[in-house]
């Protein structure tokens, strides 16, 4: 059995992109320059060591996150490499919830896009500290400079960099290093795993210098020490610059660039130096804040000889049907054999088993400490979001947020017998994924799976097959719909009839408002006078509106962007029984919503395509008369030119094929729900 490091050298980072940005390629040569594996899997040949999945095999991506750890300069590494896909997007979410830093993969032709946006933005949420790494700069049409202006502009980052490509006459030989003014090339012989440190060649010095003035310039802004001894044009040594570096790089105010071409094996060592040097370890970032079961405030400092507190980020499906679950610990220590303690549940789960986890493979290890990230098995309540900690301290750490499916399929078994293997599979499923849904229809019998995508049920439909032997049939896909209301409404409902052989009668009063998009569904109480009911009574009327979410008034689909208030609640002279007081505050609800006048909303998409500028006119065509609304156009280097729009999912499915055929295979796009909105169909201009 091995154990684990020490907090204090311990980096837990993940790699985040777009999709096809490197970010895999990169973790391939990390593994490999670090000694971690003695090969280098390429994502096109499916033998990457992070994408072990079949599915992820067989595609070229990343689906699932996956977390490995390697040594570099005593320092130990833990690595999230998280899918750039945004049907996969919360692998990015809970992968981010728990790293203490991030290296951002930027391809140098295509820049900063889309899903660089989501994923940079993500982890600005978190405030974790980022590095990035332009890569691709051996292809036609790279452009660093260009990287660094879309930095500054779209993701409002202050860049630092540290390693410049020196490319004369267009050709990527090597990077400069401004940090300490010395050239790094990498022979082809060995793969990249040898790097030569030389001297700034004379035709690139001039190069070398503006590369240190602008870094100490921006540098100085930053600290102002070293704007003390810049202005003073006193020493400034590797030691004191490299410090400035990582307190600025930590506290948000810059991020260090490096460049390289991972495929072509360059630039990867300098990177992995910058982890070490740069990036935080645990005990670097504050304390966290947690909460106590009663609501009072906890600080959680990532101290092993602290109260338990551990995150569970991930539950991933095992040999046998043994849960593992992925836990981030934050404080305190646990071993094999210990009791542990879920404090959303309340259950008591006895820790049989912790790993060290390497992609698809598993290492047993005794112990895990405060800043570990590890497998446990054994926690058999545990779900994603859940916290962890000792019986003598129950506190709840901040949750994972999951979005919402925007697509559904109907799916069942090739026979009748099958069908409970089919849900206690999709259940399981379930567990693994938060943004996978399932529901069987009460009219029709039928079990529909619901998703973020396309990709993201096929994926999950093939993994029924290999996994479990089911080969369900499958429907054709359906989009999600919500409903909401377009104006305030306040309506009072009577109950005054028997019930159970007794006369009751009872009031109650409901107003609803429409709120802004994405604002979600909320209930409160809003008495407009006191009133001394027994507060079951009162409950049982609160959550009947809270239910109500479930059903809207206009086809049954769930109720969004609108506040309930529970506006009165009378009763007559006998105390009526909580079904009473559910009756007639459904009734109430009901009344309400349908005077409000209801619409149905339908996810709305956010496309970015990107294709030669002779189909440009086809593209935009076809968009607008599907609905789609463009809201940029950018040129691209190569004659290509990228197209944002917005329009009805519903009215792009199969658009990779029209594409395809609209530019002769040349053209790409990338997807994503941008939110829940009305679509007026009879005069699209109206449409938000």
């Amino acid at each position: 059995m091995t154990t684990g490091p020490k907090s204090s050298i311990l980096r837990n980072i993940g790699i985040i992109a777009h999709i096809d940005a490197g970010k895999t390629t990169l973790t391939e040569r990390i593994l490999y320059y670090t000694g971690r594996t003695h090969k280098l899997g390429e994502v096109h040949d499916g033998e990457a060591t992070m994408d072990f999945l079949p599915e992820e095999q067989a595609r070229g991506i990343t689906i699932m996150s996956a977390v490995t750890s390697c040594l570099w300069r005593g320092a130990t590494i833990n690595i999230i490499d998280t899918p750039g896909h945004v049907d996969f997007t919360i692998e990015v979410e809970r992968s981010l919830r728990v790293l203490d830093g991030a290296v951002g993969v930027f391809c140098a032709v295509g820049g900063v896009q889309p899903q660089s946006e989501t994923v940079w933005r993500q982890a600005d949420r978190h405030r974790v500290p980022k590095l990035v790494f332009v890569n691709k700069l051996d292809r036609i049409g790279a452009d660093m400079n260009r990287v660094i202006d879309q930095m500054r502009e779209r993701l409002l980052a202050t860049p630092l960099i540290i390693t410049r490509p020196y490319a004369p006459d267009g050709e990527f030989l090597g990077v400069i290093d401004c940090l300490r003014q010395r050239y790094y090339t990498w022979p082809d012989n060995n793969l990249g795993a040898e790097m030569l440190d030389e001297p700034i060649p004379p035709q690139a010095e001039s190069e070398a210098n503006q590369g240190r003035r602008e870094l100490l310039e921006v540098l100085a802004e930053a600290d102002d020490a070293i704007m003390e001894d810049y202005l003073n044009d006193s020493e400034l040594s590797e030691e004191k610059l490299k410090a400035a570096i990582r307190a600025a790089t930590i506290s948000l105010k810059l991020t260090p660039v490096f460049s390289g071409a991972a495929l072509r094996n360059k630039g990867v060592q300098p990177l992995l130096d910058g982890i070490v040097d740069f990036l935080p370890a645990p005990t670097d970032l504050p304390p966290i804040m947690a909460t106590t079961p009663q609501g009072e405030d906890v600080l959680v400092e990532s101290k092993v000889k602290a109260p338990l507190a551990g995150l569970v980020f991930k539950i991933q499906m095992m040999e046998q049907g043994r849960k593992m679950s992925f836990v981030r610990l934050y404080s305190g220590r646990f071993n094999e054999g210990d009791e542990v303690v879920n404090s959303r549940t309340g259950q008591k789960d006895k820790v049989s088993r912790v790993l060290r986890l390497n992609a698809g493979k598993r290492d047993r290890i005794p112990t895990a400490i405060a800043g570990d990230l590890v497998g446990v098995v054994g926690l058999r309540s545990a779900v994603t979001g859940d916290t962890i900690c000792s019986a003598d301290r129950l506190i709840l750490l901040e949750s994972i947020t999951a979005a919402e499916p925007v697509i559904s399929v109907a799916v069942e078994p090739e026979t009748s017998s099958d069908q409970q293997k089919l849900l206690d599979a999709l259940t399981k499923m379930t567990e693994e994924d938060p943004t996978f849904k399932i529901k069987v229809d009460p009219d029709t019998g039928q079990t529909v799976i619901s998703g973020m995508g396309e990709l993201h049920l096929e994926v999950l439909v093939q993994r029924l097959g290999r996994e479990f032997g089911i080969n369900p049939r499958v429907g054709k896909t359906q989009v999600v719909y919500r409903e909401t209301i377009t104006k305030p409404s306040q309506a009072e409902a009577v109950f005054d009839r028997e019930f159970a052989g007794s006369l009751y009668l009872a009031k109650v009063t409901v107003a609803v408002t429409p709120t802004a998009r994405g604002a979600g569904f909320t209930v409160i109480k809003d008495f407009t006078k006191q009133t001394e009911l027994p507060e079951k009574l009162i409950n049982a009327a609160y959550d009947t509106l809270v239910d109500g979410q479930n059903s809207g008034p206009v086809m049954g689909y769930p109720l969004t962007d609108l506040e309930v208030k529970l506006k009165n609640l009378e009763i007559g002279e006998g105390l009526p029984p909580e079904p009473v007081i559910r009756m007639t505050a459904a009734l109430a609800l009901r009344q309400a919503l349908t005077s409000a006048t209801p619409v149905m909303m339908e996810p709305l998409i956010r496309i970015e395509i990107t294709a030669p500028d002779e189909f440009t006119g086809d593209i935009i065509g076809y968009l607008s008369a599907r609905m789609g609304r463009i809201e940029d156009m950018q040129a691209q280097a190569g004659g290509f030119r990228v197209i944002i729009a917005r329009a009805p999912l519903a009215e792009l499915f199969g658009y990779s094929t029209v594409l395809r055929s609209q530019t002769q295979g040349r053209g790409s796009f990338i997807m994503q729900f941008d939110r829940f909105d009305t679509v007026d169909r009879k005069n699209p201009a109206n449409s938000k």
